[in-house]
């Protein structure tokens, strides 16, 4: 075997054109946009190079036949979130042959260690969590817009190679159906009859409003973990104009208390049952595409991408009120029979018990790993 650095143009191309082949015969296979794939390694767009590196490789076999790709990188925010020197590896793909994996594996730790560097987590992003992260070991079917999806034997690729378990992220579904609504109407009564209290959904007209709002949740709400990292209104504003194309402006939730931002539940369609049909392209053909499927398409599930409220305010029903304000927003979507409720980590039992007694079922469920050189 063979390793080959993506080093040009071709070789990007290759390296996109590397899960075309390990998933082929996979009909639960939805291919990622290419654009997304090559955002994470453009010097330019990706903030994470401004104090990081990232670099890519492709594995062939002795007939000259592409078998895998793998890339390394780190960066010095994450250095902070885990610390101590810790990388990362990710966008792995490989045909069922340890060897192959531990050659892909292999490259990274070398090229990490020249680096100064103690371990790596993967199958992780170059960039924010909420994409591209963790390894699918249960729940192998609908895969979501920038989740990962992988065959079931990578498991054990992963495994006997050295990597150990460090965070289960689970993916739970709510239907129409199992939502237990009244319950949760009544409890959700004392607060959206409260005057101290406010529920606004998101209005992309006044975009700038509700980046304020939502950097000033978000800085709260995660200030007390050892992992967090704050964010910039530059990053706010780009994630916000990114989602245009799969957000509806009322699954998106605020709430306020005495006039302060307390919360928000950010909600998308699931967009990845039109990008089945557009092959990881997203040219001028594949966006009139887009703009049928969205309009004329059965797109039945919502997607919520993250759910918070700041520390003096958790507990007192405002989550519960969000959900609500969404539920009845569904209502009057006909198509939409479910929402996916994602990447909630086994360190957070109090959002797991929540969804829990909502009705919400564990659909999808990835590991993140880690190996310490």
């Amino acid at each position: 075997m063979t390793i080959e650095e993506v080093s040009d143009n071709s070789s990007a191309k290759k390296f996109l054109k590397a899960a075309h082949i390990i998933y082929k015969n996979d009909k639960n296979w939805v291919c990622p946009l290419d654009s997304d794939i090559e955002f994470s390694f453009d010097r330019e767009l990706n903030p994470y190079f401004k104090n990081g590196d990232a670099t890519r490789w492709l594995l062939f076999d002795d007939g000259g036949k592409m078998i895998g790709r793998v890339a390394a990188f780190y960066n010095e925010s994450y250095f902070l979130q885990t610390g101590k020197k810790i990388g990362g590896m990710g966008f792995f793909e490989c045909i069922n042959d340890q060897e192959a994996a531990k050659k892909l594996f292999d490259t990274c730790r070398e090229w990490l260690i020249k680096r100064g560097i103690e371990g790596m987590d993967g199958p992780i992003n170059f960039g924010e969590k909420d994409r591209f992260w963790g390894l699918m070991v249960g729940g192998f079917k609908n895969p979501s817009y920038q989740e990962n999806y992988n065959p079931p034997y990578y498991k054990t690729l992963f495994e006997n190679y050295g990597f150990i378990r460090t965070v289960e992220q689970s993916t739970s579904e709510i239907t129409l159906d199992n939502f237990n609504l009244e319950r949760f109407k009544r409890i959700a009564q004392r607060v959206l009859t409260n005057p101290t209290y406010k529920f606004e959904h998101y209005r992309d007209k006044d975009i700038d409003k509700f980046s304020n709002d939502f950097l000033a949740i978000y800085n709260q709400a995660w200030a007390n973990r050892v992992d967090f990292t704050p964010m910039t209104m530059e990053r706010v504003k780009t994630v916000l104009i990114s989602l245009r194309p799969v957000l509806i402006e009322d699954l998106i939730w605020f709430v306020y208390a005495n006039n302060e931002p307390a919360g928000f539940y950010i909600n998308v369609i699931d967009v990845n049952q039109i990008f089945k049909h557009m092959k990881g392209k997203m040219d001028l053909f594949a966006k009139l595409k887009f703009l049928w499927y969205k309009k004329f398409g059965r797109i039945d599930r919502a997607r919520g991408i993250v759910f918070g409220v700041i520390p003096k305010y958790q507990n007192l029903g405002l989550e519960t009120g969000m959900i609500i304000k969404f539920y009845e927003t569904i209502m009057k979507y006909p198509n939409l029979r479910a929402s996916e409720l994602a990447w909630i980590g086994d360190f957070n039992p109090k959002m797991h018990s929540l969804f829990e007694s909502l009705g919400a079922k564990t659909t999808k469920v990835h590991y993140t790993y880690q190996k310490v050189f």
